[in-house]
């Protein structure tokens, strides 16, 4: 059956100051790079049918994807589809804020000169269906917000769920394409 991974980048610097990151470009932290090597040798050693890794081209994702590359030897691509959602107003500002909160659950809205989670969900659905018709198994290295469009293309979200998700430092999930 076909499927793919999804991983997120290691912990970056703004991940521990508590700061939404969105495409701001920021650097993984001496753990983010730690957290990116353990997961290499854990695909290493367990997972054995990844043809290629793609990542977003933001810093934390790219350098993420190339650690893993490194000790797994999996070649790796860049893939501008995976760049994290622009949060407009809120990038830099503190990713539990109330209002943010509330704004994430309104899909049509653009945060001020962002990208509305509909706009986000058809470029990630637009990749995956892409993967979907290839023969190749893919690991995707990108972000939290990338991760809520990812889930919801292989399982049913409410507005609620999906603004909730989200997936930590270098977690690998494995999704299965439906027949």
């Amino acid at each position: 059956m076909a499927h793919l991974y999804f991983t997120r980048h290691g912990e970056s610097v703004w991940n521990i100051e508590n700061k939404i990151c969105g495409t701001t470009d920021i650097e993984l932290t001496e753990k983010g790079r730690m957290q990116a090597a353990l997961l290499g040798k854990k695909v290493a050693q367990e997972i054995h049918d990844i043809d290629e890794i793609l990542y977003s081209p933001l810093k934390r994702a790219a350098e993420t994807a190339k650690i893993i590359s490194d000790i797994t030897g999996i070649s790796l691509r860049e893939e501008k589809r995976l760049s994290e959602q622009n949060f407009g107003k809120y990038e830099s500002t503190a990713r539990d804020g109330a209002e943010f909160k509330v704004s994430k659950t309104f899909f049509a809205d653009s945060y001020c000169g962002g990208e509305t989670m509909l706009r986000l969900a058809q470029r990630i659905y637009n990749l995956l269906d892409d993967l979907k018709a290839d023969s190749k198994t893919y690991l995707l290295v990108a972000h939290n917000g990338i991760a809520r469009s990812v889930n919801s293309y292989f399982f049913d979200m409410s507005n609620g769920e999906y603004a909730a998700f989200g997936i930590k430092n270098c977690e690998i999930k494995k999704y299965f394409f439906p027949e």
